[in-house]
């Protein structure tokens, strides 16, 4: 695909990874009842990396050492941010966990600033605290008591934050799908060496349901939705990718109520208002509402 496509299908291919990533919270939390956390990630990881490597066999000529460490350091800061987030899930509910993990979109423009002295504009920090505040409502249970699994959460947003901000950094001048495979191949390692810690695959096997879960997860969620993800942040200024990202926690909700695992509420409908404003903002800055304000009457 030529770059030209590539740039123009970036956001969108963010965008779409989201919707796959918001598919998954509501059967995530059952699942993780079946199967070890750390097996999920090393078959999920394992099977994308596979399949990828075979699909881009064409491109492996283009690796070198410097593509293989940065693939290796992406691959463990993925794992890093999927097992605490995961780890976090198990011991709080699935909106919270939505929400405190989208602080990323807060996070990357000023971890940005820090790594490439590129400044924040006011438009950024506006369009993040709109979209938290809007996942906040989205993910309003009654309360925000905090737990373990919500400071672990937490703990994950960050993370995912500096993962967003290394795909920027890395993938300048290389090739992001070799990339890409490089770091689910390194993802994948490090989660079958925690298996080692871990209770692994059950001795009894798993239920038909939880194999489809797994291939879901490796198929769609992963050899796609995070190959887009890769591939549009090559194309996208890292906050309005960390804030296209952040739909990830309002699909997820949309689609608990869609197959009945969550009840709608009105605050849900002012989190998806003020969420559609923020991406407005970072995207228009509001420069049609100013032009129309400095027409002559």
């Amino acid at each position: 695909m030529k770059e030209n496509t590539l740039k123009k299908l970036a956001k969108p291919m963010i965008v779409f990874a989201t919707l796959i990533w918001g598919s998954t919270f509501f059967i995530l939390k059952d699942t993780l009842d079946d199967v070890d956390l750390m097996f999920l990630l090393a078959f999920r990881f394992s099977l994308a990396a596979g399949i990828l490597a075979l699909v881009f066999w064409k491109r492996w000529k283009g690796m070198d050492l410097r593509c293989l460490w940065q693939g290796g350091a992406l691959g463990v800061l993925l794992f890093a941010a999927y097992a605490v987030q995961n780890y976090g899930l198990m011991d709080t509910t699935p909106g919270k966990n939505a929400f405190f993990t989208a602080v990323y979109c807060v996070i990357v423009p000023f971890l940005y600033w820090v790594v490439d002295r590129l400044r924040p504009s006011r438009w950024n920090v506006l369009a993040a605290v709109l979209c938290v505040a809007g996942i906040g409502f989205v993910s309003w249970d009654g309360g925000l008591a905090f737990t373990r699994g919500d400071l672990l959460t937490l703990l994950s947003g960050f993370i995912y934050a500096c993962h967003i901000v290394a795909v920027a950094k890395f993938s300048q001048g290389r090739d992001i799908f070799i990339l890409t495979v490089l770091q689910f191949a390194s993802t994948a390692l490090c989660c079958w060496v925690g298996m080692l810690f871990t209770g692994g695959f059950p001795a009894d096997g798993l239920p038909a349901r939880a194999w489809l879960v797994l291939l879901y997860l490796a198929l769609a969620a992963t050899s796609i939705a995070l190959l887009f993800q890769n591939v549009g942040q090559k194309y996208t200024d890292p906050s309005s990718a960390a804030l296209l990202l952040s739909l990830e926690a309002p699909f997820g909700v949309a689609f608990s109520v869609l197959f009945g695992a969550e009840q709608p509420a009105p605050l849900m409908y002012l989190g998806f208002f003020l969420i559609f404003l923020a991406i407005v903002c970072s995207e228009t800055q509001f420069k049609f509402l100013r032009k129309r304000s400095a027409e002559p009457l």
